[in-house]
């Protein structure tokens, strides 16, 4: 899986953008529930396709309000620790236009951090769920819609098309209530509810990556 670029995003969306597809995930400070929910994702799509297969997919994050440079909460590399994720190495960004620009896929903590990133422009509202939406709309596709992961295109081809069924599908599956959207701010909390929290992220992006790669969750 291809690392992320550097904190400075400066050039736009180029040809080589076809070949790749970008996830963006979405917090307040970039220190707790990005950090987790970025390298969730990363280690779920290594362990489904190998690094090979996932060449083509970019999985970043950042904050609205992103603490630049640091590292992500002691807690929060527990968390991923305990799922088997590597949390070595992470550096927290302020979110930038650059990076909205460049994401095929937004996903954020909170339904406030989903309107934060849509009122800065880019087009990005129909690329741009609550990580919970997200999951909750992707379990109404039909993957048997969806292109063939092992064909031309591959993933990316898949991921893009994923995402536009499912911004689709938005105004028809609303949820249960507004809380049901939001994965709540661990920051300063004890261990316990930071490892809810990961729970939480986890349950939500297994159905996400299984759309993604069209490879089932491990038993």
């Amino acid at each position: 899986m291809t690392a992320p670029e550097g904190r400075g995003i400066a050039e736009h969306r180029h040809h080589s953008a076809e070949h790749t597809f970008r996830i963006l995930h979405v917090s307040t400070g970039n220190v707790c529930r990005s950090p987790i929910t970025e390298r969730l994702t990363r280690h779920a799509l290594a362990h489904r396709l190998g690094s090979e297969r996932t060449s083509g997919l970019i999985v970043e994050s950042a904050g609205t309000w992103g603490h630049e440079g640091a590292p992500m909460e002691a807690h929060a590399a527990t968390v991923l620790t305990d799922f088997g994720a590597d949390p070595a190495g992470f550096l927290g960004r302020e979110l930038l236009d650059e990076h909205v620009i460049r994401a095929d896929l937004v996903l954020t903590a909170t339904r406030d951090h989903r309107a934060q990133v849509i009122s800065m422009g880019h087009s990005a509202g129909l690329r741009t769920f609550t990580l919970k939406e997200f999951t909750r709309l992707v379990r109404a596709i039909d993957p048997a819609t969806l292109p063939d992961p092992e064909e031309a295109g591959g993933v990316v081809d898949r991921a893009r098309a994923l995402v536009q069924a499912a911004a689709a599908l938005r105004g028809w599956l609303l949820a249960p209530t507004e809380e049901a959207d939001e994965v709540y701010d661990p920051y300063g909390a004890p261990i316990t509810f930071f490892r809810s929290i990961g729970d939480e992220i986890h349950e939500a992006l297994e159905p996400v990556v299984t759309a993604l790669t069209g490879v089932p969750a491990p038993a």
